[in-house]
């Protein structure tokens, strides 16, 4: 069963994308695999600017096992695009992040999705806990859920 679109209220961080001319497709809109680049764009940068992720030195980085997003209606250029960012696990080693994109001021989700990563040593490649600063960084992200947070 396909889920309603969801309110800005129900996410934590929010950060404007500036979508591009290159981002609409032949039909008129905001291309399927761009909506993927939005989701990194706002975990990524929301992790950099809180000082947990150093993309280019950091021992620990965050690899993504799962992806999945539900579409609502279309976003296109010159839409601003806000990306709603809310946290719904934080396990161990991993956690489940959630998107919803808005166009412009509206309150109900054009598009939302989620995905996965499982934080590993940048060397070894195997999963590692989350180190104590990420992870304090992720649970200002988790949304009336305080069962989603699991602090082991």
């Amino acid at each position: 069963m396909k889920p309603e679109p969801a309110h800005r209220s129900t996410y934590a961080h929010f950060q404007p994308i500036t979508t591009r001319w290159m981002d609409n497709d032949v039909y008129g809109h905001v291309n399927n695999v761009v909506y993927y680049s939005y989701f990194d764009t706002v975990v990524n940068t929301y992790l950099i600017k809180a000082g947990v992720l150093d993309i280019e030195a950091g021992s620990t980085i965050g690899l993504v096992i799962e992806t999945q997003c539900n579409y609502f209606s279309s976003l296109t250029f010159p839409d601003t695009v806000v990306a709603g960012l809310r946290v719904a696990k934080l396990g161990n080693s991993s956690v489940r992040y959630e998107v919803g994109l808005f166009s412009n001021d509206d309150e109900t989700a054009a598009a939302q999705g989620h995905f996965v990563h499982v934080y590993v040593d940048r060397e070894t490649r195997r999963p590692v806990p989350l180190p104590q600063a990420l992870r304090h960084a992720l649970e200002q992200l988790v949304v009336g859920q305080p069962e989603a947070i699991n602090q082991h």
